[in-house]
């Protein structure tokens, strides 16, 4: 079973709902050879999503509400197949922990995107409005499509079968 890692700050708001979108997407196509998860380079642990990012999800007719916090760690990236951070400074964190890790991780908002982009960073929307949230989701949504496409090989790309998952981006 092929691992797949998204990674933010808080595991609370941007990786709940790539992780949510990502699964989501999968079972409509079928796939239940992926695993997703999710977690947070300054997360405790065991707390739930924020209640927007519960209520942008449910707009997308994705249950978010259960999901439990928890702190990245070395076993998990090490684990994973590949790993999609929102923010330049968490991939920089996970590569200085886990130098031998850097083909697997990626941007998120860059993987596979063919635009070249002002900024390639997903902003944090805690604490900011519900629109922050929405417009947040907007981005994260354009990004796992993406990421959904190439796994199935719909992108392009050939179909990921067992080999190792590894690509420019």
């Amino acid at each position: 079973m092929k691992k797949i890692l998204f990674v933010c700050t808080g595991n609370s708001c941007r990786s709940v709902m790539a992780e949510g979108l990502l699964k989501d997407y999968l079972s409509k196509k079928g796939r239940t050879d992926v695993h997703v998860l999710s977690a947070g380079v300054s997360a405790f642990g065991g707390a739930g999503p924020t209640p927007e990012t519960v209520e942008v999800m449910r707009a997308e007719h994705i249950d978010v509400s259960n999901h439990i916090s928890q702190p990245v760690t070395p076993q998990l990236v090490k684990n994973a197949d590949i790993v999609f951070c929102m923010e330049q400074f968490q991939r920089d964190i996970l590569l200085t922990q886990i130098p031998e890790s850097a083909g697997k991780v990626h941007l998120l908002k860059t993987f596979l995107n063919k635009q070249r982009l002002a900024d390639p960073n997903i902003a944090d929307p805690i604490g900011r409005p519900k629109e922050v949230y929405e417009s947040c989701l907007m981005t994260i949504k354009e990004a796992v499509d993406r990421v959904g496409r190439w796994i199935v090989g719909e992108s392009g790309t050939p179909q990921r079968g067992d080999e190792k998952w590894e690509t420019e981006g």
